[in-house]
């Protein structure tokens, strides 16, 4: 029986939810003599336009009734009311609800006329100054230009939010890019994936069995690897998950799947290596970034030392009675000695093994012996921490090397290497192979290269196990650093960091001198995770002289009950009382001012990048707009940027990493199950300074430290160290 629809026309008054991932969006529409709720996937509309919708109507069994859509076509505001809601949502840069009103009382039911023909008129309206005329002007006509990309856009069944994406990379070629090659969206924009791609390519008319769609999926494939810290995949991996992306049947897929690599390998994009009757691919770039780092790496071992230190010498200082009386263990000694007799050097150790003790004590010689270093960190909060730690000054690896964001590349490189005789970067477990690779290409051949982390941590976020491959080759020196200080016996923090490394479970019995630091809040269901953090946070921490700022709750995963989405919206509602200040609201998630939020991504134009973390400091409605302040500068958002941001009162334990925080609380429950393992513990525990309470299942955390299994990497540094290993 063919379902009847009915159709309804009237003014949007406001959206209750709005998707910025697919469009689909509940509103309330104002009709005649009544209002409805109404949902549905709908194009780009905003509040105070006038739409006609069909559909029909369903029962909510919380809501009630509502209006289910199943089209929605939008019609310009005719009523003064309407048009001031219409202007005033934000479609239009510079209006904002005040300016609306302005505009629409000033030129009533001629304003989108006047905007549009004889857009100088705005002046006339008082309080419209010459810069925001320019700003109005600018965001009318690229409006225009949008809409006009819009119209083919959203015929091809591609939703508002990524519309507006594609139009920003491409601007007015997006037409012509897509109707080329729709799958480079997957590639290169951000948050459009190979299935997204897949359906425009659909819509445009690519068969199934095309060999432009089968080799963007190998490649999608090959790139999504990346994400799990892989740089290659074995070839009978791929080609099933190749066809079970395109959900094909294999037998119809094989040939194909054949016709497809070869073309690829012609094309010199993916790369083959064979090792031991089995066959691994990457992508061409990334197999020539972990080869060079190799390459590099034997050119710097086998250069010769410049001017060598006068190691006895110092060796013998060093076991005399220290002037400064810090005395070094015989682990520490040889870590000094290796790092000024060997080009390359790892030093690995746990929480409070001296790992600083040792780079003071190692800058101190340096300077003794007028040798020149740089000291550097991964991230902005890591080299604080070395500053902090040493008194001397320290960068971030993309500051060092001198990064361009107009190339997106470093300036420093082989004919533009660093100035020093000693590099040293701490928390090294973080460098991925890219980075690596930019870190070796600007070595001065005579430079001595000093690795330090803890290589139990989680390894980097980027792919590759650039620390772990190195120190599995043998290729360089490595000295590991075991005994805890004396001072840091007393804190079970690291001793429960320390035992959970070694695959035993945490103590809760402190000894009359230990610090009280460490606690289990024993909980079974997860939905009572916000009421124990509501406790956490307006006592535990004020007992323990700490604000609630200094305070991260890391997490395993971002989705489910126990994940960062769910306890951010709580934390927001608990720790930010500025419900009557501004905010904006985009799909889901409300931001607000004082609000502490994570960029989530690379933004070049910014100069941010994905992890750093900051405060909202200014929301303005009328430009719809936030600005954050980061640790070293003040960055503004557009409304359609803000999916680059999410609230970070909780974050991943991976985006932790190279981070200390005075306390951190950390749900763990067995709906994390697939991500328990024993080094993300271990790095969740170590990021605590004063305090560490775990919420949470005890067998989860069981299951956590028993657990050593998926760490392991499909990486090749190790072999092209040690052998003559290449592509073919």
């Amino acid at each position: 029986m063919q379902q009847s629809f009915e159709e309804l026309s009237g003014t949007i008054d406001r959206f209750l939810f709005q998707s910025e991932d697919n469009g689909f969006s509940i509103f309330i529409l104002v009709l005649e003599n009544n209002s409805t709720i109404v949902k549905g996937v709908v194009p780009n509309i905003h509040a105070g336009q006038q739409v006609s919708v069909t559909g029909s109507w369903v029962t909510h069994p919380k809501f009630g009734k509502q209006f289910d859509a199943k089209t929605c076509t939008a019609h310009a505001p005719t009523s003064t009311q309407g048009l001031k809601k219409y202007l005033g949502s934000g479609l239009i840069k510079g209006i904002g609800p005040s300016y609306a009103e302005k505009l629409v009382d000033y030129f009533g039911t001629t304003v989108l006329d006047i905007i549009n023909t004889h857009p100088q008129r705005l002046a006339e309206v008082p309080g419209i100054g010459k810069k925001r005329l320019e700003t109005i002007l600018g965001a009318w006509e690229h409006q225009k230009d949008i809409s006009k990309v819009m119209v083919f856009l959203q015929d091809k069944g591609i939703t508002t939010a990524y519309a507006i994406k594609i139009y920003k990379a491409y601007g007015n070629e997006s037409v012509a890019v897509l109707t080329e090659n729709p799958y480079r969206l997957a590639d290169e924009i951000w948050g459009i994936g190979f299935k997204i791609a897949d359906a425009i390519a659909n819509n445009l008319g690519i068969a199934k069995h095309s060999l432009k769609r089968i080799k963007a999926a190998i490649n999608f494939i090959i790139t999504t690897q990346m994400s799990s810290g892989h740089i290659y995949i074995e070839l009978e991996e791929l080609k099933q998950n190749t066809i079970n992306l395109l959900e094909l049947e294999e037998i119809d897929t094989t040939p194909l799947l054949k016709n497809a690599l070869h073309e690829l390998y012609q094309e010199e994009k993916i790369k083959l290596i064979s090792k031991l009757d089995r066959h691994f691919i990457t992508l061409s770039q990334y197999y020539f970034t972990e080869y060079s780092v190799a390459q590099k790496i034997k050119t710097l071992l086998a250069s010769t030392l410049h001017e060598p230190l006068p190691v006895d010498a110092i060796y013998n200082k060093l076991r005399a009675q220290p002037s400064d009386l810090v005395e070094l263990n015989e682990d520490q000694q040889r870590g000094i000695l290796a790092c000024l007799s060997h080009k390359i050097t790892v030093i690995t150790g746990g929480p409070g093994t001296g790992k600083t003790t040792l780079i003071k004590k190692l800058l101190s010689v340096l300077d003794d012996n007028y040798k020149h270093y740089k000291l550097a960190a991964p991230t902005g909060r890591a080299a604080k921490r070395i500053t902090e730690g040493t008194g001397r000054h320290a960068v971030t690896l993309h500051r060092l090397l001198e990064f361009d964001f107009s190339t997106r590349g470093f300036l420093r490189n082989e004919s533009n290497a660093l100035k020093c005789d000693f590099l040293i970067i701490d928390e090294a477990s973080m460098i991925d192979i890219f980075l690596a690779h930019a870190i070796v290409k600007a070595m001065p051949l005579h430079g001595h290269l000093v690795l330090i982390g803890d290589i139990d941590q989680l390894p980097s976020v980027g792919a590759g196990n650039f620390l772990n491959d190195l120190i599995n080759s043998n290729t360089t020196a490595c000295i590991r650093l075991t005994q805890i200080f004396r001072q840091a016996q007393n804190s079970m923090i690291i001793v429960n960091a320390h035992r959970i490394n070694t695959g035993q479970m945490p103590t809760y019995e402190a000894d009359e001198d230990s610090k009280k630091d460490f606690m289990f809040i024993k909980e079974e269901d997860p939905n009572n995770i916000p009421m124990h953090l509501q406790h956490i946070f307006t006592k535990t921490l004020f007992k323990h002289s700490i604000y609630s700022s200094d305070a991260m709750v890391l997490i395993p995963m971002n989705r489910g009950i126990a994940g960062t989405q769910k306890l951010n919206v709580d934390l927001q509602a608990m720790l930010n009382k500025n419900n009557n200040s501004d905010f904006i609201t985009y799909g889901s998630t409300t931001y607000k001012m004082g609000d502490r939020v994570m960029q989530i991504k690379n933004n070049y134009d910014k100069h941010v990048f994905n992890g750093d973390i900051g405060t909202i400091q200014n929301i303005n409605i009328e430009d719809r707009t936030l600005t954050i302040q980061y640790p070293e500068k003040m960055v503004e958002y557009e409304t359609n940027e803000l999916d680059e941001l999410v609230l970070a009162y909780a974050i991943s334990i991976h985006k932790s990493q190279g981070s200390e925080y005075q306390a951190v609380i950390i749900p763990l429950f067995m709906q994390h199950f697939t991500l328990l393992q024993r080094n993300l513990v271990y790095t969740a525990i170590t990021r605590a300074k004063k305090l560490c309470i775990f919420i949470g299942q005890y067998k989860a955390l069981a299951m956590a430290v028993k657990n050593t299994k998926g760490s392991h990497r499909q990486t090749f540094l190790t072999e092209f160290l040690t052998s003559d290993l290449q592509c073919r």
